[in-house]
């Protein structure tokens, strides 16, 4: 009865502070303290804000989201088809059917003179499956994993929830974002795991020639407790001529010691198939299959059925398809290059900008308020303009935002123009 009365005496105020305190406490005693050290996907988020704001009847512009707008190629759909007809819909070996591994090892061997048997070869849900499967089978509390800034969204959480330490090397615009020879050799220390390596990259698609990874290569001979973690997401939406390479394939001497992933979502536009995939030391290959048999069992059935008929089909349209971003890409550069202090890259790879704000730094909105971060920035878009970007604090750099051009000509141009309207009405 006395608790009934004290509560009773709050303002209507005070009671909605005392009641979000309450289910805070509460909250706190039922959700893993794990998860205080990370954030839910920025990327995720503001693409999910963009479709309700569609569904809502705005005239939004997402230019959040890292999918590509091309079909599924028709061997990949028919496979998927005929898995489901046939039924093909029952367990597989958990971390992936012998078929698709050995069309794996078939396509590292083709397309990058690496060599590897299907026990060397993971299969996951999506390529971040892979790696956050990699990390949770490998890393112990303490040690580091070292992530060149500006890094995909997910890397330095998913450390985190290994519990690991995430050692952020930033990476400038005056550098083209790549990191050197020097930053990493002082990033480098007793700890350290892992590094990740993502090239071209989310969110700058900054690509890595081959004379740029050997002198990283040189300072991981020197360093034999390191391990290597590539992100080849993107391999294959190059410009200009562009040979990708991974790091294996240039310092063979780290094949032991290298875990080479990728997947089907970007290239074969497939990112609802979730179909991720690695190789590596079987060690960790092994390592990888016992997280997954306690976690998702396997992936899809038809999915991998797809996946392969994905990774031996007809691969033309890739290059048409990589043809096509190139456009895109050189439309959206020229379009922010022509806003008011905006400063865009002319990247290498993947289908991402990731243009400097510097210039907007300091100045006001029509509306008065002051433009004080990327954050503001992003914001100050979706407001007056219904541009949904990302801003660089989200990726590990500031003063930058993202913008993805997976979308039509039609639409980047309106986006572009929408984006110059903004920068130019600042004061």
């Amino acid at each position: 009865m006395r608790k009934a009365r004290v509560r009773h005496r709050l303002s209507p105020l005070a009671l909605r502070a005392y009641l979000k305190l309450k289910k805070k406490v509460i909250a706190m005693g039922i959700v893993a303290d794990r998860l205080s050290v990370i954030k839910p996907s920025a990327t995720v988020a503001l693409n999910s804000k963009a479709m309700e704001m569609k569904a809502a009847g705005e005239d939004v512009i997402g230019l959040a989201a890292g999918e590509p707008d091309f079909p599924t190629p028709d061997s990949a759909v028919q496979a998927g088809v005929n898995a489901i007809l046939t039924g093909d819909t029952k367990y597989t070996a958990p971390d992936g059917r012998p078929e698709l591994k050995q069309a794996v090892a078939r396509k590292f061997k083709r397309e990058n003179g690496l060599d590897y048997e299907p026990n060397q070869v993971t299969i996951g849900n999506g390529g971040k499956h892979v790696l956050y499967n990699a990390l949770m089978a490998t890393v112990n509390p303490g040690e580091e994993v070292i992530i060149p800034a500006p890094y995909w969204t997910s890397y330095p959480d998913m450390v985190r929830l290994a519990e690991g330490e995430p050692v952020i090397v930033p990476c400038l615009q005056e550098n083209r974002f790549k990191m050197t020879a020097k930053q990493l050799e002082a990033a480098i220390t007793p700890k350290t795991k892992w590094l990740i390596f993502n090239t071209p990259s989310n969110p700058t698609g900054a690509a890595y020639t081959a004379d740029e990874i050997k002198p990283l290569t040189d300072v991981l001979l020197k360093h034999p407790h390191v391990l290597v973690m590539t992100d080849d997401m993107y391999e294959h939406i190059t410009y200009d001529g562009f040979k990708p390479v991974t790091i294996a394939q240039v310092e063979p001497k780290l094949y032991d010691r290298t875990l080479t992933t990728n997947g089907v979502s970007k290239a074969y536009a497939m990112t609802g198939w979730r179909i991720g995939y690695a190789a590596g030391p079987k060690v960790i290959i092994d390592a990888i299959r016992t997280i997954q048999s306690q976690s998702t069992t396997n992936p899809s059935s038809i999915s991998q059925t797809a996946a392969v008929a994905a990774l031996d089909g007809p691969q033309d349209f890739i290059k048409e398809r990589a043809l096509a971003f190139q456009g895109r890409r050189d439309l959206i550069v020229s379009m922010l290059n022509q806003a008011p202090g905006l400063d865009c890259l002319t990247p290498e790879g993947a289908f991402y900008v990731y243009p400097s704000c510097q210039g907007t730094l300091g100045k006001t909105t029509p509306e008065g308020k002051l433009i004080e971060s990327d954050e503001d920035f992003a914001a100050y878009l979706l407001e007056t303009e219904k541009v949904v970007v990302v801003p660089g604090s989200a990726f590990g750099l500031s003063p930058h935002f993202r913008i993805s051009y997976a979308t039509s000509d039609e639409v980047l141009e309106e986006a572009g123009r929408r984006i110059q309207r903004a920068a130019a009405a600042l004061r």
